[in-house]
């Protein structure tokens, strides 16, 4: 079973991503962040195998939230999920360790492969 956790500002988004990945029978949604800070206690909390971030969200950004993350669960993989696909924002997530990165408007398809191939490494 692969374990999520989502971080995203959005409450619609959230809902969403949920929806999406928990109706996977390999993937469960183990916890649901709103800013970095608490996607940073909930990783550690739930050690998930896959964090899908947002990158800009309140307290300290998605990047902050990655290296952290990286810090305190070491085995989890992160995909960053943004709607900003400018070089200077798939840099900063890159460096701070981010495995994968999607567009927001991606297939659900596609989000869930990223996923579950990540889950699985």
């Amino acid at each position: 079973m692969v374990r999520v956790l989502i971080a995203d500002d959005d409450p619609l988004i959230r809902d969403v991503l949920r929806d999406v990945l928990d109706e996977e029978p390999d993937l469960e949604v183990v916890a649901v962040a709103s800013d970095a800070r608490e996607a940073v206690e909930l990783a550690e909390l739930h050690s998930p195998s896959v964090v899908v971030l947002d990158v800009r969200m309140g307290h300290g950004g998605g990047a902050r939230a990655a290296t952290e993350i990286l810090q305190r669960a070491p085995g989890t993989r992160i995909v960053a999920f943004s709607a900003y696909t400018d070089v200077g924002a798939v840099d900063e997530m890159r460096r701070a360790g981010v495995t994968e990165y999607l567009a927001k408007g991606v297939r659900n398809t596609e989000l869930v492969d990223v996923v579950r191939r990540l889950g699985e490494q």
